[in-house]
């Protein structure tokens, strides 16, 4: 770390040589939403005055530079500002002030900040903390050789300067504007920071096979430069540094140059003798590596072809060849063949033959030879003046050699009695001497008759056949010197085209005559094409580029010409989108497959020759479409309601979420997870099952919403989410709460002059269930006093009225024992309370009332069941006013429900249809736990006295 190159801000006039902290009593800024734009209209305020205050402002311009190496993790201490600036201090103090009690903001010091200039590319790299003025590595790796290429606008490399640290050519720098904050400590700092390279790329080779060729009469230290050397994107010693052969075969090594640019450039060097014709070619492995501790390899196959040089001539394997020559033979006849080998390639083994200088034109004129094959042939008749011995000098030339010399010697001899004739018939197609069969001919096919003669007349002649070959030549009966050539089995182009078969007469002398004759086969279309595979499996994941290649059809027919030309074609069965070329063989398909849509193709390929008819064969090609992960979960519904009794047990089974992923594999497995309320409710990854942690009351929250997220297990993982409501069905778990009276110790003085029918008092009470659970009914089912039968109560609003007008006789304490009961089901819960009624005219003894109170009351329970009113409220209304709006909502929630069910009938037929087809996928219906065991509370009366 490098300290500031900049100087310190001068001190203010009268000052102690301490930068102001602020002025007190100045107005101080408001709000932390606007000290951002307050930072930035100063540093613009700042910029416009610069060139009229430069001589203030160039004080306050700081440079700081640092180096840290690349790759390094998030978090690290790159440098602090404040203390490089010799700030420390009022950091501290203000971190001091923190402690003390806070004054009000006008009054107190403007805190010291630290904020970039501008959000440049160095600031994804780099974290100021703007109070501390830390700077350090942020979330994203900070990778040299990207950060510093030529094209990256970012990263610079800056020259040395007489202020700052000297930097390398290599130097790659993250350039940073920092302003500090408030006006008394203000200065604009130029942060550079120096990124140093780490050993974290290999040398790579830009192919993975090299050539190269070395003539074979390369002399010892030749240098050939291997033109593609390794790369590393590392720099200086992190480069590469050097290369090596695995095998040298003693005879190579390798030698490393650098140039002005310091790129290092491998070059073989050949250390021994060449020889193309012992070894032609050498395969090694080159590698190069860098100079990183530990260094890093890579390496490349090396494969080194010899050249070929005429550096070998001509050679016969004899000097001289004797052959003797009857004096009658027929023009044509082969005499000899000479044949020499070159150890060359190419041009440099082409041979020629020529006669020597030596052989007189005479001879040359008699034996006619082949510069080509080194064929010798009669070329005239011999007559009864040519000389009897010929010496043939032959040469065997070749470009750059001295030839090669062989000594034919022919010797004549003179035949006295004339030799016998052939005299060939075709049968067979001939032509010059060639007989053409095609190969399709069936056995014993004739090809031609020979008719042999003596032409003395007086000796035997005998013939046979001579060669190689499925011939026969056989005497044709019953004439004697009449033979018949035929084939002896069926010929096939493809096993062997051309046969040279000889026909031989010898007479009883031992003079004998030969006819040679060419047969050449034809060629038919008898080859259908073959492919090399007859089931060809390919794979492609799905989603692919259009006209992705798929593979290269390959067939051979070993028939020729136009026969065997083969073009390609697709069955019937494939798809329209693929496409086979039918010249190369290509397989291509031409749009976007989709697994989910197809997984498996299989249709049939042809290969048709050209041949009249044409002959094909047939191939069978199977495409397996490999998933990816391009298709997120789906929940069978966007929202799932479930219904669920209230005090349902910790953990049981509310519902089931069903869930499906068309991919497969780790593509499809889903996971189920509650985003919300995952305190309360859990879901049960596998089945989706969705489960409560604890007993759910209805009376705390009648209803939840969740949000459930399905992720699968591609990568990366696609996702959804489904909301589910869960509704709490209301049990009757309550009883109903008396609130009036509100002990059953009090009483209620009634005058004997009430009229009958008058209200006297109320019984009042709620119930905290819903619905019919919570609709109250109340009934007098003990009473005791003079006369008990002068009360009753409303059932539905639990008012106390007098039935019967009050006689002298009738004073005195009425006890009503009162049942407030609700509706629910399968049994009611209910409360009772005492209502006292004290029947005088005044209140006189009040001690002696509240001793009646006092003594238990001897009362009869009644068994009588009220007339609970299925208004859930006191509202006081007439019954009779209810009635038809209660029969028109019985009538209407009826044929609801019949409605419903019939939908729901004819939905699930519907859906049983489709199953039976198989056309659609399951629908998974989400069942209830229906049997769950609702456990009612004991019902007990209820003690009003202490509420």
């Amino acid at each position: 770390m490098r300290r500031p190159a900049g100087s310190q801000p001068a001190p203010r006039p009268g000052s102690s040589g301490r930068p102001a902290m602020g002025r007190r009593g100045a107005p101080a800024r408001s709000s932390a939403g606007g000290g951002q734009e307050s930072l930035r209209n100063l540093f613009l305020f700042l910029l416009f005055l610069g060139p009229f205050n430069c001589f203030a402002s160039y004080s306050r311009a700081t440079e700081l530079f640092y180096s840290i190496n690349e790759g390094l993790p998030a978090g690290v201490l790159i440098g602090n500002l404040a203390q490089d600036l010799q700030l420390q201090g009022v950091v501290e103090e203000e971190a001091g002030a923190e402690g003390k009690q806070q004054l009000p903001q006008q009054w107190g010091k403007t805190p010291l900040s630290f904020s970039l200039a501008s959000q440049g590319l160095g600031s994804s790299y780099i974290n100021l903390d703007n109070r501390t003025g830390e700077l350090r590595t942020s979330a994203r790796e900070i990778d040299r050789e990207e950060l510093c290429t030529e094209d990256n606008v970012g990263s610079s490399v800056v020259a040395s300067s007489s202020s700052s640290p000297v930097l390398s050519s290599e130097s790659c720098l993250l350039l940073l504007d920092v302003l500090v904050l408030p006006q008394e400590y203000f200065r604009l700092v130029k942060v550079k920071i120096a990124i140093h390279d780490v050993n974290d790329n290999a040398p790579c080779f830009p192919t993975p096979q090299i050539h190269l060729f070395v003539p074979e009469n390369s002399p010892i230290n030749t240098r050939l430069a291997i033109e593609h050397p390794a790369v590393d994107p590392d720099m200086g010693t992190n480069g590469v540094q050097t290369y090596h052969l695995q095998e040298n075969y003693g005879v190579f090594t390798l030698d490393v140059e650098e140039n002005e640019n310091g790129e290092r450039t491998p070059y073989l060097i050949v250390m021994g003798a060449l020889d193309r014709e012992t070894r032609d070619e050498y395969v090694t492995l080159i590698s190069a590596e860098d100079g990183g501790v530990p260094p890093l390899v890579g390496s490349a196959t090396l494969t080194i072809g010899i050249s070929d040089i005429n550096d070998n001539c001509p050679q016969f394997n004899e000097t001289q060849l004797n052959v003797t020559v009857f004096g009658n033979s027929s023009t044509g006849l082969r005499i000899a063949s000479v044949y020499a080998t070159d150890a060359d390639q190419g041009i440099n083994a082409e041979i020629t033959y020529s006669y020597s200088q030596k052989v007189p034109q005479s001879s040359r004129a008699l034996f006619r030879l082949d510069e080509r094959t080194g064929t010798i042939q009669l070329a005239k008749r011999i007559s009864g003046d040519t000389p009897r011995l010929h010496r043939l000098s032959i040469l065997a030339n070749s470009p750059g050699c001295i030839p090669a010399v062989i000594t034919v010697v022919v010797s004549i001899i003179k035949v006295m009695l004339r030799p016998p004739e052939i005299i060939p018939r075709f049968i067979a197609n001939e032509a010059e001497g060639v007989v053409y069969l095609r190969e399709l001919e069936p056995v014993n096919t004739p090809i031609a008759f020979f008719t042999i003669k003596d032409p003395d007349e007086k000796y035997k002649v005998d013939c046979y056949l001579e060669g190689d070959g499925p011939f026969r030549l056989s005497p044709y009966k019953p004439y004697h010197n009449e033979y018949l050539l035929e084939t002896t089995k069926t010929l096939d182009f493809e096993t062997q085209r051309h046969y040279e078969i000889s026909v031989v007469a010898w007479n009883s002398e031992g003079f004998h005559i030969t006819k040679i004759m060419k047969v050449n086969i034809l060629d038919d279309n008898d080859n259908s094409p073959v492919f090399s595979q007859p089931l060809i499996e390919l794979s492609i994941e799905e989603n692919n580029a259009p006209n992705a290649f798929l593979t290269k059809l390959h067939a051979t027919d070993a028939d020729s010409g136009e026969r065997g030309q083969i073009s390609y074609f697709l069955g019937p069965e494939a798809p329209s989108y693929f496409s086979l070329d039918k010249v190369t063989g290509v397989l291509t398909v031409s749009t976007q497959l989709d697994r989910e849509e197809r997984e498996k193709y299989r249709y049939t390929v042809k290969a048709v020759d050209c041949g009249m008819p044409p002959r094909e064969s047939i191939a069978t090609v199977t495409i397996s479409v490999l998933d990816k992960n391009d298709n997120s979960p789906r929940f069978i519904n966007k929202d799932f309601s479930f219904f669920v009794p209230e005090n349902f047990p910790g953990f049981g089974e509310i519902g089931v979420i069903s869930v499906t992923d068309a991919d497969i594999g780790q593509n499809g497995w889903v996971a189920l997870s509650v985003i919300n309320s995952s305190d309360i409710f859990v879901i049960d990854t596998g089945k989706g099952v969705l489960r409560a942690k604890v007993s759910l009351d209805r009376e705390q929250q009648s209803s939840y919403t969740l949000w459930v997220e399905a992720v699968d297990g591609g990568d990366p993982p696609l996702s959804s989410t489904a909301k589910i409501t869960i509704l709490l069905l209301d049990i009757n778990d309550n009883p109903p709460l008396v609130l009036f009276p509100q002990s059953n110790m009090s009483y209620l003085l009634v005058l004997p002059s009430t009229l009958p029918g008058s209200p006297i008092t109320e019984v009042y009470a709620v119930d905290n269930d819903t619905g019919m659970n919570a609709v109250i009914a109340y009934s007098i089912i003990g009473r005791r006093g003079p006369r008990p039968d002068s009360f009753k109560i409303d059932a539905k609003t639990g008012n106390i009225t007098l039935e019967e007008s009050l006689m002298q006789n009738d004073y005195g304490l009425y006890r009503l024992l009162v049942k407030v009961s609700d509706h629910g089901y399968p049994e009611p819960l209910h409360s009772t309370v005492m209502v006292n009624l004290f029947v005088n005219d005044t209140v006189s003894n009040e001690s002696y009332i509240e001793s009646l109170l006092r003594k238990e009351p001897d009362i009869n329970v009644e068994e009588k069941e009220p007339q609970i009113s299925i208004e859930p409220t006191h509202t006081k209304v007439e019954l009779a006013s209810c009635m038809p709006t209660l029969v028109a909502l019985s009538v209407i929630s009826l044929g609801s429900i019949t409605l419903v069910t019939g939908m729901g009938i004819y939905i699930c037929l519907r859906k049983g249809r489709k199953y039976h087809q198989g056309d659609e996928n399951l629908e998974v219906q989400i069942p209830l736990n229906g049997g769950l065991s609702l456990h009612m509370l004991e019902k007990k009366p209820m003690e009003i006295s202490n509420i």
